[in-house]
């Protein structure tokens, strides 16, 4: 993979053996940036489990306080009232078999979606579709729930999901790097809290092991874990 002037000159300037506080982490995202558009700030964090063993699966999903930055397209699911509340509370595409058939037609102009248990019926035949793609609404992080304008609101309002992945690593988007470092702050401590909540208690040793954070365009940078707590 070819990569340009700015980003070798970029890598040169980071000591990708350091790690960082979070607070310099930040400044030299911040600092480095050399691209027109507002970046996303990602964290990646490396977990002492086994994602293979049922036991040790993490997934859950937080409210950042200060919110990811963009638009989220919700999509709900949802029958009677609960078709009104999903509504009022800001979701762009309320419906049920019809949305189903939407999206076996290859539709997918949507973010996010929730459903109320009763829907499920529906939703479960989009498996291969919205699966493949972190689409599907689930209980454990929320979004299969009567509570729909709940939902719906959060989602809007700046809804983080994780799960671990392959090799026990999770990631998550936390922010722009517009946002003032503070911002940035608070949404990280937030989500690491959230991730320290949902440890199993089947996983042993050290559960983060590493952290690390990028924007969209910029190199990863290690930071201190105790920073974090």
């Amino acid at each position: 993979m070819k990569h340009s002037k700015n980003w070798r000159d970029n890598r040169e300037k980071i000591n990708r053996l350091q790690e960082y506080s979070l607070v310099e982490a930040i400044d030299i995202l911040k600092n480095t940036s050399y691209v027109k558009f507002d970046e996303t700030v990602d964290i990646a964090v490396n977990l002492g489990v086994d994602p293979r063993k049922s036991d040790q699966v993490v997934r859950s999903a937080v409210l950042l306080p200060k919110g990811l930055g963009k638009k989220v397209r919700v999509l709900a699911f949802a029958q009677g009232e609960k078709m009104k509340e999903a509504e009022e509370a800001g979701a762009d595409y309320v419906g049920g078999e019809d949305l189903a058939e939407k999206i076996k037609d290859g539709w997918l102009e949507f973010d996010a979606t929730v459903a109320t248990p009763d829907m499920m019926k529906v939703v479960g035949k989009l498996g291969k579709i919205l699966g493949t793609r972190g689409l599907m609404p689930n209980p454990k992080i929320g979004t299969v729930t009567m509570e729909i304008g709940k939902a719906v609101k959060e989602l809007k309002a700046g809804k983080a999901k994780f799960r671990v992945e392959k090799g026990g690593i999770l990631h998550a988007p936390v922010g722009k790097l517009s946002f003032p470092s503070e911002d940035l702050q608070e949404n990280i401590k937030v989500f690491m809290d959230a991730v320290y909540k949902v440890k199993p208690t089947a996983a042993k040793g050290a559960y983060v092991k590493k952290v690390s954070l990028s924007s969209s365009m910029g190199q990863g940078l290690k930071v201190k874990v105790l920073d974090l707590k």
